[in-house]
């Protein structure tokens, strides 16, 4: 599994290292390459290629789709570090953005990424036709706006220290974290045209984002912050709402176990093509940074 991720980090950061050195450079390229790059797991773009193997998907394509969500998922870690947000001085093992490059400079640079993914969707050399090309930028910016990333980030500033109860909590979380894993499992159905299984697979992307929610969760807190690359025990102390404060961690682990299990069958009808998207989801529940 590792091999395979390790694969698609270089080419994700490959790929987005040829396109930016083509934007033209401004002051605020610096601070957004460092946000974004070398970045983290690549693990919404593992989906994407996991999910374009299920349906076919040109692998040319499905590489220029992930670049734009790891636009989308940068923009969304820089601006939750920030001090009005989660106030975090440390992220994939470095300093923050607004750290190394002021408050300012941070907010802006994360704009500018969030806008880059719609220029990379629209761009000409993505082959698609443009009823497809306007699909997924509609859906991409559903999945990142209020009623997506930044709604569930609202959601989650708004619960601290309330007790809300376990829908609450799982509706804030699937918009937060689950709507963007939900485009990477849908976006390469609407590239194939086999729109019949849209449903299910923004089913499963909520899902998936639920388990990386929870084991983000866990790490939070069983991890050491020098292994996890950012400071950890934060959700306890900010008095967070999450599955684990509310059922408590043994429930969590077992409501996760058997949200995976739920999946996998409904992942089995598509024989061994489902294999790999699965293994990454084994991964996401099982990773420990």
């Amino acid at each position: 599994m590792q091999k395979k991720l390790n694969k698609i980090v270089k080419k994700t950061n490959n790929y987005l290292y040829r396109y930016f050195s083509d934007e033209k450079n401004t002051n605020l390229i610096k601070p957004m390459l460092y946000g974004l790059l070398p970045g983290g797991k690549k693990v919404r773009s593992k989906i994407l290629f996991d999910v374009g193997s299920i349906f076919g998907v040109d692998k040319k394509i499905i590489l220029q789709v992930a670049a734009a969500v790891e636009c989308i998922h940068a923009y969304s870690l820089i601006h939750d570090d920030l001090p009005c947000m989660d106030n975090d001085n440390l992220r994939r093992g470095k300093l923050t953005t607004h750290k190394k490059f002021g408050e300012s400079t941070a907010i802006l640079a994360g704009n500018s990424l969030l806008t880059i993914a719609f220029q990379i969707l629209s761009q000409k050399k993505l082959n698609l036709n443009e009823k497809k090309k306007i699909k997924l930028i509609n859906l991409l910016s559903e999945s990142s706006g209020h009623t997506g990333i930044a709604g569930g980030q609202f959601l989650d500033l708004s619960y601290e220290k309330i007790k809300k109860n376990k829908k609450q909590i799982i509706d804030m979380q699937i918009k937060k974290t689950g709507r963007l894993f939900s485009f990477c499992c849908v976006a390469p159905i609407i590239i194939s045209g086999k729109v019949k299984y849209v449903e299910k697979f923004n089913k499963i992307g909520n899902e998936i984002g639920l388990l990386f929610q929870i084991a983000d969760d866990l790490i939070d807190l069983k991890g050491k912050t020098s292994r996890v690359g950012k400071k950890t025990r934060k959700d306890l102390k900010k008095g967070k709402a999450t599955l684990i404060s509310l059922l408590g961690t043994n429930n969590t682990i077992k409501y996760a176990d058997n949200l995976k299990l739920n999946m996998f069958k409904s992942l089995n009808i598509f024989g061994e093509k489902s294999k790999d998207l699965k293994e990454t989801i084994n991964y996401i529940l099982s990773r420990t940074k």
